[in-house]
């Protein structure tokens, strides 16, 4: 039988769901490395396919495009169906499109694979992104939601190098029939261990059940995803642009990139980690914090240049930083939400933050064309900054339209 969302006593909470949520994260680890596996596995793509390399690396491009323009749709078509069956559904779809992948002839018939895995991918997370708050009291939704989307983490830190080496190793079609069956041990997972839930909580006699376009929960949902796409753009007019300018600028020698890119992984979970551990009781704080100190920390990078140790500190502590605010934007858009909105809710923030990827990825683009990319991290830093002041602008309102359905009131 599906389960209602939580309802504890504001002074107790329950035990936390850790294996559950585990579950949750594992799954995301394996959606996001299957999204992100081409990235490590370029030129042995290329030379398998018959094309170059900037063609493979369109798969991401595609994939990403694909998540923007269908998650909402996909998602109101899907609201009335269960929940955990759809997680088992599209994690299915990533089994599969990894399969097709491995024996694809073609480029063509690969490009098809990654479409197909996009639409999945969209769904996938406008359902696993509020599983979670289903599982927890609104006391716990930061804790929760850290665990869940550090899964996405570890999928940059382990999941794209390890599909890499196996790739190098063993070739990439054998690196994609890994990741398969990665994905099909997440589905037995999934059916095994997280209960259906109710996402459709039923009206109460005489009350009609509000239509969800007038759903007043969604103006706070409107609001953060807007700081989602400003401060991913902001994080990522830089990040797309990392290894050129800490090998031209920042001093790192080419040999070296792969290891400090690891450390900024790491570095970026301890982020996550943070936004678990303190954002149920400052969440407006903890996310100011991190888009604010970002800002900041992209200055000091600029003018540190020449400094190979205190270049390499500021980046560790600036990943930090940007680590807690994915989990807090999952966690405030799930706070801003009614439950019969959180999975559009989850599907426009999806979108959201690949809208900051593809806006950051141009934004950096032009700079690195233009003024060069010893100007890139002035730009990351001046966007990452108007972010944060769009946060703290808006607060008030999104806390006026926040709904009471979690159960307790949670501080702002």
């Amino acid at each position: 039988m599906p389960v209602a969302p939580p309802r504890p006593s504001p002074a107790v909470n329950p035990p936390l769901p850790t294996f559950r949520l585990l579950v949750l994260a594992g799954a995301i680890f394996a959606s996001v490395s299957s999204e992100f596996l081409p990235t490590g596995l370029l030129p042995e793509i290329a030379d398998g396919v018959g094309v170059r390399e900037s063609r493979v690396g369109l798969l991401v491009s595609v994939f990403a495009a694909t998540v923007a323009l269908t998650s909402i749709p996909v998602t109101l078509a899907t609201q009335r169906f269960d929940r955990k069956r759809l997680l088992v559904v599209t994690l299915s779809v990533f089994a599969v499109t990894n399969v097709l992948a491995a024996v694809a002839p073609t480029y063509e018939a690969l490009l098809a694979s990654r479409v197909v895995g996009g639409l999945a991918h969209g769904l996938f997370w406008s359902v696993a992104g509020p599983y979670a708050t289903f599982l927890v009291p609104g006391t716990q939704l930061a804790r929760a939601i850290a665990i869940t989307s550090g899964g996405g983490s570890l999928a940059f830190i382990l999941g794209v190098p390890f599909t890499a080496a196996l790739g190098h190793a063993f070739g990439w079609r054998a690196a994609f029939g890994v990741m398969a069956l990665l994905v099909v041990v997440f589905v037995v997972l999934v059916v095994v261990a997280l209960p259906s839930v109710e996402h459709r909580p039923r009206a109460s006699a005489g009350t009609p059940t509000t239509p969800l376009h007038r759903d007043r929960s969604l103006v706070g949902v409107g609001i953060v995803a807007v700081s989602a796409v400003v401060l991913c753009t902001g994080h990522n007019a830089f990040s797309t642009y990392i290894a050129p300018w800490t090998i031209d600028v920042g001093g790192v020698t080419p040999d070296g990139l792969s290891l400090v890119l690891l450390a900024l992984g790491i570095a970026g979970l301890v982020g996550a980690v943070l936004a678990g551990a303190l954002g149920d009781r400052r969440p407006r704080l903890v996310l100011a914090a991190g888009g604010g100190g970002g800002a900041v920390l992209l200055v000091a990078l600029a003018t540190s240049v020449g400094t190979l140790p205190l270049v390499l500190a500021v980046l560790v502590v600036y990943s930090v930083a940007f680590g807690v605010i994915p989990p807090m934007i999952h966690t405030r858009n799930m706070q801003a939400a009614s439950v019969p909105a959180r999975s559009l809710a989850g599907s426009v923030v999806t979108t959201a933050f690949n809208i900051g990827i593809g806006a950051g990825a141009l934004l950096g683009g032009v700079v690195l064309d233009g003024p060069g990319v010893e100007a890139i991290p002035w730009v990351a830093a001046a966007v990452l900054g108007a972010g944060t002041l769009f946060v703290v602008a808006t607060d008030r309102t999104r806390l006026r339209h926040r709904p009471l359905e979690l159960g307790v009131r949670v501080r702002s």
